[in-house]
C-alpha cells in the first residue's frame, strides 16, 4: 500500500527544480564564463551533461561566445556541442514548428544554413572528440533535421552507443527519427525502444523509451477507434509492462536523467489505462513535478489535466 501523500497545491515544470545544475549553467553562460559553465559539466554524468547542453543551446545570443571559445581550444567537446545544438535551436526557431507544406522557401533556406553550420562544427568536433557522446547526440539531431536518411542516423548512434552505452538522450533522439514522419516505421520504433529499455540497468529511467514511443504513436492515431485499439492491444501492453517493471515500477528506481520525465509518462500512461494504484505511485514520486509532454502541447495545456489526474490517483473521482 502507498503512503499517504498530501496533494501538491501546483505543478512544476521547470527542469531546474529537480536538476539545479542547469541554473547554475545558465548563470555562467549569462555571465560568459566558460570556465564556470565547464566546471558545472564535468561533474555531472555523461547523460546529465548532455542533457544539460540540450537544454542550453536556446540560450539566445551565445554562437560567438561560443565560436571564440573554440578558437582557444578547438578540442572542446563541450563548446562544440552546445554550439551544434545552439545553431539548431535557431534553425528550428526560422522552421517553426509549421506544417511543412506551410513553411516558406525562404524559411526552409534559414533552417537548412544553420543545420549546415552545426554540421561544421560537430563534425570537426567528432574528430577531436571521438568518445563525446553530447557531440554525436548532437549530430543525431541534425541528421534527421537536414534529412539524411535513416541508414546514416544508425550510422551515427552506433558511434554515441560504442563510446557510451545506454546513454538515453541519444537513444530518445534516435527514437524520434524512428517514426514514421521521419525515418522509420512504428514496429522499429517499439522494437528498438523496448529493446533498449530492457538493456539498461534495472531500475534506470530508460522505460520512458517504450512509453514516449507508445504516446507518440497514439497522439498519431486517426481517431478515437485507431486510440482505443492501442490502448488495448496486447503486445503494447505487455511491452509498456514489462518496460515498467524495468524502469520506473523497479525498488531501485534512481534520480538520474530522465527520471522526472520518465514517471510523468507512465503517470499518465497509468492514468489512461484506468491504473490508479500505479498512477498514484508515479505521483508520488513526482510530488509536484511534471512535464508537458505527453499530457499536452503547451503548460496551460498540460496543467489542468495532470491536477485532475493526480486527484483522481489518490482517490478522487475522475
Amino acid at each position: 500500500m502507498l503512503r499517504a501523500m498530501s496533494q501538491p497545491s501546483d505543478v512544476v515544470f521547470d527542469p531546474a527544480v529537480p536538476y539545479p545544475g542547469l541554473t547554475a549553467l545558465r548563470a555562467a553562460l549569462t555571465g560568459r564564463d566558460w570556465a564556470g559553465a565547464r566546471a558545472v559539466l564535468d561533474s555531472v554524468t555523461p547523460a546529465d551533461r548532455t542533457s544539460l547542453i540540450r537544454t542550453c543551446g536556446d540560450e539566445k545570443d551565445l554562437e560567438d561566445f561560443l565560436r571564440y571559445v573554440l578558437r582557444g581550444d578547438p578540442r572542446d567537446g563541450a563548446a562544440a556541442a552546445l554550439l551544434g545544438f545552439h545553431l539548431i535551436d535557431l534553425g528550428w526557431e526560422i522552421r517553426t514548428a509549421a506544417w511543412a507544406k506551410d513553411v516558406t522557401e525562404e524559411q526552409w533556406a534559414g533552417f537548412r544554413e544553420h543545420l549546415r553550420k552545426a554540421e561544421l562544427v560537430l563534425i570537426d568536433a567528432s574528430a577531436y572528440n571521438p568518445g563525446d557522446p553530447a557531440v554525436w547526440t548532437s549530430r543525431l539531431l541534425s541528421a534527421r533535421g537536414l534529412s539524411l536518411g535513416i541508414a546514416e542516423i544508425r550510422r551515427r548512434y552506433d558511434r554515441l552507443s560504442t563510446a557510451v552505452p545506454h546513454h538515453l538522450p541519444g537513444q530518445m533522439e534516435l527514437s524520434y527519427s524512428l517514426e514514421p514522419k521521419w525515418s522509420g516505421t512504428w514496429e522499429e520504433l517499439h522494437t528498438f525502444a523496448r529493446d533498449a529499455a530492457l538493456a539498461a540497468l534495472p531500475g534506470s529511467p530508460h522505460g520512458l523509451l517504450v512509453s514516449e514511443a507508445f504516446f507518440s504513436r497514439y497522439g498519431a492515431a486517426d481517431d478515437d477507434a485507431e486510440r482505443a485499439r492501442l490502448l488495448h492491444d496486447p503486445r503494447l501492453r505487455a511491452d509498456l509492462d514489462q518496460a515498467a517493471q524495468h524502469s520506473v515500477l523497479h525498488p531501485r528506481f534512481n534520480r538520474e536523467y530522465g527520471w522526472v520525465r520518465a514517471a510523468s509518462s507512465y503517470a499518465a500512461l497509468f492514468s489512461l489505462q484506468g491504473d490508479q494504484q500505479k498512477a498514484a505511485r508515479m505521483f508520488e514520486l513526482l510530488g509536484n513535478l511534471a512535464t508537458v509532454d505527453p499530457w499536452g502541447h503547451s503548460e496551460e495545456d498540460a496543467a489542468p489535466k495532470i491536477r485532475q489526474a493526480r486527484a483522481w490517483a489518490f482517490g478522487g473521482a475522475r
